[in-house]
């Protein structure tokens, strides 16, 4: 009833989502680059593959080399424009799409921005099917510290069911072996609840990536804008979300304690690693590329999703963005509590620096709710999320995502 309920109230709040505004205030970003300097990361958004998985919801295209060079170009402007409005970026994070469809203008692009940044960490996405030993070898030497692996799954009828089929669980397999010990952190990424997924398969993977001793896992739910709902139920009847607490479960019972603790409601790592949630890490962040989202000082902003549109804004030298939106004190507070909830606990001082304002104030109705519920518990100035409230918190976040999923298809479908 819990989830249901926080669920429903994170899905109406997200519908706001779709309430943006086209008007772009360049100088409130300049100023906020030049108050908030380097506290704030970087997303790097590459939306090529070279194929299409069908329940994927970011923005991408199938991979052209001549768009995507010239898009690695556009990159680079994109960035000077904030680097010129003061930004000084640390924590970089680079996701798609498949970033590593053209290594050779990736390094080029990571070089560029040590020549403007003093580079900590780099956090990076790609595919088993991109890895080979000397990709592996490239993004070592470019100074990759975190690598997630879209594995999805290693079960070969449901990664055709995925639509995954150029490649099997057993090749995974053999990948994340290569690029074990070799970065700070790997990640594998899993999916659960998929329409054809049973427990069994399920706990199958988690096995499997638990012999495998890699560092970190992440598992995502379903989380589809509403067309890819509609190709999902037309093609499996059914999306059966009632399915979800049960496999999450799973994950509970067999990664809590055995050496892995919980960074995210989702992630689950062998000590304290690297994420790729820079909305938990970082109070504002900014995203480049196409079809990328920032939040900054209270705003969203939306990049352009075309590529058309994108490349023709980054050549008038303007930054890309197409629609704002200002949340209210309110919204900020609740969005603030949201990431720092699923990343499993808030720090009320943190809240008074970031707002000037007392959490207890702002939020005793909600703060009052998940205590009652047992989704939270207090202790000096420490809120955290105790182990029944990971699932509720789990699909808050999911709730917040679709939301998100839903502004990029209609951003997509719009050609914006």
């Amino acid at each position: 009833m819990i989830p249901w309920f926080v669920g429903a109230v994170v899905r109406q709040s997200g519908k706001s989502f779709l309430r943006f505004t086209g008007d772009i205030d360049t100088g409130h970003i300049a100023r906020e680059g030049h108050v908030r300097g380097g506290d704030v990361s970087l997303y790097i958004h590459i939306p090529f593959c070279k194929t299409l998985c069908p329940f994927c919801c970011f923005n991408r295209y199938l991979f052209k080399e001549d768009q995507a060079r010239a898009y690695f170009a556009d990159l680079r402007r994109e960035v000077a424009i904030y680097a010129g409005l003061g930004f000084k970026f640390n924590d970089f994070y680079f996701g798609g799409g498949t970033p590593t469809v053209l290594m050779d203008e990736l390094a080029g692009f990571v070089d560029f921005l040590r020549s403007r940044f003093e580079i900590r960490r780099i956090s990076l996405e790609t595919t088993p099917r991109e890895l080979t030993p000397e990709t592996i070898d490239q993004l070592r030497q470019i100074g990759v510290n975190r690598l997630s692996i879209g594995v999805q799954s290693f079960d070969n009828s449901l990664l055709k069911a995925m639509g995954r089929t150029l490649f099997k669980g057993e090749d995974s397999i053999r990948k994340l072996k290569l690029a074990q010990g070799k970065f700070d952190t790997v990640n594998v990424d899993l999916m659960f609840n998929f329409p054809t997924q049973t427990p069994e398969q399920f706990r199958s993977d988690i096995k499997i990536f638990k012999e495998l001793g890699s560092d970190q896992a992440t598992f995502y739910p379903l989380m589809p804008s509403p067309h890819k709902l509609d190709a999902l139920t037309k093609k499996f009847r059914k999306v059966d979300t009632s399915r979800e607490k049960q496999f999450y479960e799973i994950i509970l019972q067999e990664l809590l304690g055995g050496g892995y603790k919980a960074s995210t409601a989702w992630c689950f790592s062998r000590g304290d690693l690297m994420i790729d949630e820079y909305i938990i890490d970082y109070d504002d962040y900014i995203g480049v590329g196409a079809g990328s989202v920032s939040f900054l000082g209270g705003d969203f902003l939306v990049n352009s999703f075309s590529l058309e549109g994108y490349h023709k804004l980054i050549a008038e030298d303007g930054l890309p963005i197409v629609r704002t939106r200002r949340l209210s004190a309110t919204e900020q507070y609740r969005y603030y509590m949201l990431t720092r909830f699923f990343g499993m606990g808030l720090n009320a001082q943190q809240f008074r620096q970031r707002f000037n304002s007392d959490i207890h104030a702002r939020l005793w109705a909600e703060l009052l709710f998940f205590k009652s519920a047992g989704v939270i518990k207090e202790e000096d100035g420490i809120i955290s999320v105790t182990r029944r409230g990971m699932y509720p918190v789990g699909t808050m976040m999911k709730e917040f995502f679709a939301a998100l999923n839903t502004l990029r298809e209609y951003c997509i479908e719009g050609g914006i």
